[in-house]
């Protein structure tokens, strides 16, 4: 057993925690931040993505004790005063999902990919988000989504036909 601290969208969690048990069940289970989705508990389809220290993790594979001191950030913690994040906004805005279930990895693998790279061209929006798997869109869409938020988020006009 392991006594951690972390500090998750912006909230300080002190909690015992199994040596073994994985940063994502400590998310839902723990902390009830169901947004981070299991997928396929192998490291392959990013349903799992979260943001630890500002770095697009996927927590399937990452224990919970390693985390210690850690800042996390979840789908939950993108929003703001209720508004949407750019990126939650261009998924919706441009179509960028369907069944729903591998868009919080993709949104946050993709807010790692912006903070690193405020105007990427679609083969590194392609690139960054190559470790989430989409069952459901093609990818096209998705791309699109984080273009409108990456123009969002550089103050320029968008619209959903444009991205």
């Amino acid at each position: 057993m392991a006594k951690i601290t972390v500090t998750v969208n912006g909230t300080s969690h002190t909690s015992d925690v199994e040596d073994r048990t994985l940063l994502v069940n400590y998310l839902r289970e723990q902390l009830n931040l169901t947004g981070t989705h299991v997928g396929c508990d192998t490291s392959q389809c990013g349903a799992c993505v979260v943001l630890v220290d500002g770095k697009s993790v996927k927590s399937c594979t990452m224990l919970a004790a390693r985390c210690e001191g850690a800042a996390i950030t979840t789908i939950e913690g993108l929003s703001t005063d209720g508004s949407m994040h750019p990126l939650q906004e261009g998924f919706w805005e441009c179509h960028g999902l369907q069944c729903g279930f591998c868009t919080p990895g993709m949104i946050m693998a993709a807010t790692d990919l912006l903070k690193q790279n405020p105007n990427p061209t679609d083969e590194e929006i392609r690139h960054g988000l190559e470790g989430n798997l989409c069952r459901c869109t093609g990818y096209h869409n998705i791309v699109r989504s984080v273009q409108y938020a990456a123009a969002k988020m550089r103050g320029e006009a968008v619209s959903s036909q444009n991205a």
